[in-house]
């Protein structure tokens, strides 16, 4: 049997301070982006503390932004084949362009395997260095 669902947490660091007060923009993208009217709320816990929250069908995603750290915290849960975590990450990455992120995948629902405990899968990028590791390697080409 396949797996139910999955799960991607986002911790994307130092984001562009443009587009961490842009929440009306944001919520449009979302919609845009999960394509079947999701509902959407979001609310000002505080500050420069906002939360949104999104249900749709097939999943859900949850976001926390934290303006004055230029820190969002997301959380993307699908469960339907056909969608992607992934590409709903590569969304909130382009929107929001921080210097490094920390992403974290989980399985939901194998119930496939005899052994239950919890395979997950965490990576820490941090995007500068790798945009200068790729320009060192062109210029090296040319």
């Amino acid at each position: 049997m396949k797996i139910l669902s999955r799960q991607l947490t986002l911790d994307l660091y130092n984001c562009s301070e443009k587009n961490l007060s842009q929440i009306d923009e944001l919520r449009d993208l979302l919609r845009e982006t999960i394509g079947d009217e999701p509902r959407l709320i979001a609310e000002k816990i505080d500050g420069n503390h906002c939360a949104i929250i999104g249900a749709f069908i097939g999943g859900h995603i949850a976001l926390h932004v934290y303006g004055d750290l230029k820190y969002v915290a997301a959380d993307i849960f699908t469960c339907a084949e056909n969608l992607e975590p992934e590409e709903l990450s590569k969304v909130l990455r382009k929107f929001f362009k921080p210097d490094k992120i920390k992403t974290t995948s989980l399985k939901r629902g194998d119930f496939g395997k005899s052994d239950i405990k919890p395979k997950i899968k965490t990576r820490v990028a941090p995007l500068r260095k790798v945009k200068n590791a790729v320009v060192k390697t062109l210029v090296r080409r040319v």
